[in-house]
């Protein structure tokens, strides 16, 4: 429940200050009349304002609330009760102080969605618009539903994306920490004894010597120029200009660029869907479905889809020139314009395009792993082999 500030006088006429917890700022002077207090200022506590400003929820905290709004507005509940009986639903603080902000407005005649304006961190655009066309159809609990299907879908098929790309992050890290260890402390122990003999060492064994002493003498400063760069590239992945190009060229990586478009691809296809379903009009739907796309070269190119869409160029058209969707989808797309049936095209292009989504990525990580595998061992072998070459001159020399 919201905190307000307050200053006041008592029956005494003496002035006061301090904390009243009430749903609203007209319920509040009604709670401080109510104990015998006149007040003359009265204002959202910083902690709430702090709420309001910089509330954000979580992609599972923002499904099961959408959830159980649709669940409770479809039993028949008015939108304020259905939104504070969520709030005290929810077990976390922030949740309850969001739902708590969002009611309160409400009760004070704002829309839903301007309403969930107030929080575009915790609410996305594609969220409050859909709210909005779900208001405006009178339908706002199967919207709801809806949303809360695409939330959750779209939370599954990224939680896939970083649960296939885990063993493979694995087995880079181990890769570098095994080869660091062998070189920076196996190495100059074993090739010591060479060293002290005196006799000439293979070019293999010098060059892993020299590789192994800059990594002890060193490495403390590769550290720091592997930080500077990391820093770097973030600093320059903050600007617009060059980060557009760094995204261009992400699309030209072989393979990368395929499962990036895929990825894309589905997440455009499938939020046009949900925007559709909910009777956003196309071009709206478009621009909305565009600020989902993270990479910005693709994005660019789907603004201006909506562009060409709204000069009167069909979106099947418009999608081809863009070159980022698939020939099947564009098929499924064009078909479902001419049928009238685009929404449930789009859904069905979407889920086709998620399961081929999923094959390329299950084909990147099965063809990395062998890959690391593969230069693992032969860096190991190098090092085997620095290490036994002087061992074999050795034997040489006594024979």
């Amino acid at each position: 429940m919201p905190t307000f500030d307050y200053r006041a006088q008592d029956a005494n006429g003496r002035n006061c200050r301090g904390q009243q917890e009430a749903d609203n700022a007209r319920h509040a002077r009604q709670l401080l009349r109510e104990r015998g207090l006149r007040p003359s200022q009265l204002s959202e506590a910083r902690t709430h304002r702090a709420t309001r400003s910089r509330g954000r929820l979580g992609v599972t905290d923002l499904a099961l609330v959408t959830r159980q709004l649709s669940t409770l507005i479809h039993a028949g509940l008015p939108l304020e009760e259905a939104l504070g009986a969520v709030a005290a639903q929810s077990a976390k603080r922030h949740v309850s102080s969001v739902l708590l902000a969002v009611r309160n407005r409400v009760t004070e005649g704002h829309a839903l969605a301007t309403a969930l304006s107030a929080f575009p961190r915790a609410f996305p655009e594609l969220f409050r618009a859909t709210v909005a066309a779900g208001e405006r159809s009178g339908h706002l609990g199967h919207v709801l539903e809806q949303l809360a299907d695409y939330t959750e879908a779209r939370h599954a098929s990224r939680q896939k994306i970083q649960l296939a790309l885990v063993y493979p992050l694995i087995l880079l890290i181990a890769s570098f920490a095994i080869v660091g260890f062998l070189l920076g402390y196996v190495v100059p122990d074993v090739v010591k004894i060479f060293v002290n003999s005196g006799q000439p060492l293979p070019v293999l064994t010098r060059a892993m010597i020299a590789l192994s002493t800059g990594l002890r003498d060193y490495g403390w400063l590769l550290l720091l120029l592997v930080l500077a760069a990391f820093g770097t590239a973030r600093w320059a992945l903050q600007q617009p200009a060059l980060k557009l190009r760094w995204h261009a060229l992400l699309l030209n990586v072989p393979m990368v660029g395929g499962v990036l478009r895929a990825m894309e691809a589905a997440r455009f296809a499938s939020t046009l869907s949900i925007l559709g379903k909910s009777a956003v009009p196309l071009v709206d739907a478009l621009e909305i479905s565009a600020t989902v796309i993270a990479n910005l070269a693709i994005r660019h190119r789907m603004l201006d889809v909506a562009r060409t869409v709204r000069e009167g160029a069909t979106l099947a058209s418009g999608l081809e020139r863009s070159g980022d969707i698939p020939p099947m989808m564009l098929h499924l797309i064009a078909s479902g314009e001419r049928a009238g049936e685009l929404d449930s095209m789009l859904a069905r292009a979407a889920e086709q395009q998620e399961k081929t989504l999923a094959a390329r990525i299950a084909l990147v990580v099965s063809l990395f792993e062998p890959i690391m595998l593969v230069l693992m061992g032969g860096v190991v072998l190098l090092i085997v082999m620095a290490i036994l070459l002087p061992i074999l001159s050795l034997n040489q020399l006594v024979n």
